[in-house]
């Protein structure tokens, strides 16, 4: 009786043949009584009626094979197999490449029998229909419910957005690269036969166990990105930045903490603290005028005019000092000018210069780190120079693997081929470079 084969298309998929060893072609012989990993023979080792260990040539057996049709008469079983793993391959849509990959159907074959049998055959729509409604009934009551787009985001690979989401596919709803992404490998080797020794199989099952704990893990972090809403970082910033100066930094710093709490209790335990701040600062108000002496809300408006005029009056006179200060500097003289000329057009002014170098040139301040994607990637040594050039940590990673690259490919880097590599300015290209070649992670030609 012929049976669909559990293994794929490709022929280091299935197990070579346990008397030649020879890889198998379709048909061959699965032995029915031995087990439980598959006996397999090849057709020419069956009929010469091979015997090994356990097995015996008057088995019982099954002819494995994928030739015959399953949905369409002129489809087979392993066209249809074919067809899915082209889909999935190449991507949906894409049919010239799908014929490409299967190489017996054309495209519009292809396309034709995976909108008719996959796509609009109503035993698959209510098998989709019936999932869909058990996956919503089983998240009803879960803190966050995701519903599905009709055309979700799609940013191109390597973009600014796709970086800041982690290479987040909504499309797709999963990551480019998983955490501990080369879990897997550890069990590409792996096969039970039962000729193995029992310290040998209670290793495999280890390594086995250890791989669904990584697993779980992989799920874990998962859960925690989707419940807490934090793969669209932007706007988990923004949501971020309605809270005043020093309730953002206790969320930056118990931040870490939501991963043992869910997203409910975290959120309201953040709102819980910026209310204590603002009842701390009412009440900080209210003492102060009692300071003063007031005693009524209408006199606590005139004292706050009274206040403002006061502030503006020493800002004045902090301008005047900023004027005295700069009036050798023709340079910094004319940007003061042109920040008060700003104010007074009602334009916010555009800070560029803060504090003076030794040579009497003006530069700017420290980059702020807070926030920006990659920065947990990077050593203090590292974040000490992305802040002192200005650089944002992802540019600096991508500038850093790209020098380490060209390295290892010439066996030396010189200053002129980094500044043919790193398109920027050629100072802050200077600086990497020496603090590539000061920290060991390059050398000189």
């Amino acid at each position: 009786m012929d049976h669909l084969a559990s293994f794929g298309n490709d022929p280091s998929d299935k197990p070579p043949c346990r008397g030649c060893s020879s890889i198998l072609v379709e048909p061959y012989i699965k032995c029915a009584e031995c087990g439980p990993s598959p006996f397999l023979l090849c057709l020419q080792c069956f009929t010469r009626g091979f015997e090994f260990k356990k097995h015996e040539s008057n088995h019982k057996y099954e002819i494995m094979t994928s030739d015959f049709p399953v949905l369409e008469p002129s489809w087979t079983a392993q066209e249809e197999m074919a067809l899915l793993e082209a889909v999935m391959d190449c991507g949906f849509g894409n049919w010239q490449d799908v014929a490409y990959q299967m190489r017996t159907k054309n495209k519009e074959e292809c396309e034709a029998h995976y909108m008719k049998n996959f796509i609009n055959n109503p035993l698959f729509s209510s098998t989709l229909l019936n999932l869909r409604q058990i996956e919503e009934a089983r998240t009803a009551d879960t803190a966050i419910p995701f519903k599905p787009t009709d055309d979700p985001p799609r940013p191109t690979f390597d973009s600014l957005l796709s970086r800041d989401m982690a290479g987040y596919m909504p499309a797709r709803a999963d990551f480019m690269e998983e955490f501990d992404n080369y879990a897997e490998w550890d069990l590409k080797d792996i096969d039970f036969v039962d000729d193995d020794s029992d310290i040998l199989h209670a290793l495999k099952i280890a390594v086995v166990d250890i791989y669904h704990s990584r697993l779980k893990e992989r799920g874990r972090r998962k859960k925690i990105i989707r419940d807490h809403g934090l793969i669209n970082l932007r706007k988990f910033q923004i949501l971020e930045r309605r809270y005043p100066k020093e309730v953002q930094d206790l969320y930056d710093a118990m931040r870490r903490f939501a991963r043992v709490v869910g997203p409910i209790e975290h959120d309201k335990f953040i709102e819980s603290h910026a209310l204590e701040f603002e009842l701390r600062r009412e009440i900080g108000r209210l003492q102060e005028y009692r300071r003063a002496g007031i005693q009524s809300f209408c006199s606590a408006k005139v004292y706050e005019r009274v206040k403002q005029v006061r502030e503006d009056e020493r800002r004045k006179r902090t301008m005047l000092v900023d004027v005295l200060q700069y009036i050798q500097d023709g340079r910094a003289c004319q940007q003061w000018l042109s920040k008060q000329a700003a104010i007074d057009a009602g334009i916010t002014p555009v800070v560029t210069t803060i504090t003076t170098s030794a040579t009497g040139r003006r530069c700017a301040p420290p980059l702020n780190l807070t926030g920006l994607p990659g920065t947990e990637k990077l050593n203090d040594r590292e974040k000490e120079l992305c802040q002192v050039v200005r650089l944002v940590p992802g540019a600096y990673l991508e500038y850093k693997q790209a020098l380490l690259n060209e390295c290892r490919r010439q066996g030396g880097l010189r200053l002129a081929q980094a500044r043919a590599l790193i398109k920027i300015d050629v100072n802050k290209t200077r600086k990497i470079y020496d603090f590539l070649i000061k920290e060991g992670y390059i050398n000189k030609a």
